[in-house]
């Protein structure tokens, strides 16, 4: 599991061990947050990080979704270079924030909605 950027992630392939950490953290950019999968792939003894989307995903394309990785690799990487495959997992503490950012918005909504006259306040009221 590694986590950065407050995300968990999951190494799910590492060919020709390319994973490297402190590398990783180096190149690592909040850009990154939004993709479900991240592909760091080495040339020229240098790290290039692309992220992608699973392939359900309502803004996925053919270039950014998950089952179109291998040709990114076969088009843009370089032939045979060592290459490495993250996927964001999700645990307890992304899934508590979510709802707790989520549910004040509700509390205001509903707040307002009872705060302000309506039709059916404004019978009740007579």
């Amino acid at each position: 599991m590694i986590q950065i950027g407050g995300r968990s992630y999951e190494l799910i392939q590492n060919y020709k061990n390319a994973w490297d950490a402190e590398a990783f953290k180096q190149r690592y950019s909040e850009v990154l947050d939004r993709y479900d999968y991240i592909l760091g792939d080495w040339g020229y003894e240098k790290l290039r990080l692309k992220g992608f989307l699973r392939d359900n995903h309502p803004k996925a394309n053919r270039d950014t979704a998950f089952s179109g990785i291998t040709d990114y690799i076969n088009e843009y990487c370089n032939f045979g270079c060592a290459y490495f495959v993250l996927q964001k997992t999700k645990d307890a503490r992304d899934n508590k924030e979510h709802k707790e950012h989520k549910e004040p918005r509700e509390q205001k909504g509903s707040t307002k909605a009872s705060a302000s006259p309506s039709p059916e306040n404004a019978s009740e009221q007579l």
